[in-house]
């Protein structure tokens, strides 16, 4: 299996972007989504180019999607809304390739990804809450024994330092094998948007070992 990558989202004040750099991520994402209490509107311009720069957005059109891709330079785009597969395949043909985000819970029915297969590079599964993301809380991975397609995905919704055990657990299963990143987010935080180095590095750390 090849190594877990690591996205650490929400990023969005430039000292703490250049400290959380230099744990070396896989990728940062950054939210543009402006109802969104770590929406970023910051220089994000000095992050290293070994770093995948995500853009995260809330069921907003092409055109302003095009035009954050431009302007921060981004290396991948995140819709974390109800985007159509229409959407993703005009994203992920001219623009940038697309993570399709879907918030899962016990009922969530795995054949809707049909439709979204072949139009984007990457699913995330977060835990279905109140908010589009962040809301802090973990859902039952053992759903995911329900994915049945090849596309990698990104893990999220509310993983902490508490989890690290878990994770490991989860990963070396026969039905986690498409589990390509694991994305961190509120549970590292001091506050919105503010990221605490130290067990964000104890987190990754400990998942390499």
């Amino acid at each position: 299996m090849m190594p877990l990558k690591i996205k650490i989202c929400g990023m969005k004040f430039s000292e703490n972007i250049a400290e959380i750099s230099l744990l070396n991520p896989d990728y940062l994402g950054f939210i543009f989504y402006e109802k969104s209490e770590r929406y970023c509107n910051n220089d994000i311009q000095n992050v290293d180019s070994s770093i995948q720069k995500v853009g995260v957005f809330v069921n907003a059109s092409f055109e302003e999607i095009e035009k954050k891709v431009q302007q921060y330079h981004l290396n991948l785009v995140q819709l974390h809304g109800e985007e159509n597969p229409e959407l993703c395949a005009k994203i992920e043909g001219n623009l940038v390739n697309v993570i399709k985000a879907f918030s899962v819970d016990n009922k969530f029915n795995f054949n809707d990804l049909d439709n979204y297969k072949n139009f984007c590079s990457y699913f995330l599964f977060d835990t279905k809450g109140n908010q589009y993301g962040g809301n802090g809380v973990l859902f039952d991975w053992t759903i995911l024994e329900k994915y049945t397609l090849d596309k990698p995905y990104f893990l999220s919704g509310g993983i902490g330092l508490e989890n690290v055990d878990q994770v490991k657990v989860f990963i070396k299963k026969e039905y986690a094998k498409n589990c390509f990143a694991i994305d961190l987010n509120s549970k590292f935080e001091n506050a919105p948007g503010i990221k605490n180095v130290k067990i964000l590095n104890e987190f990754i750390q400990n998942l390499k070992q």
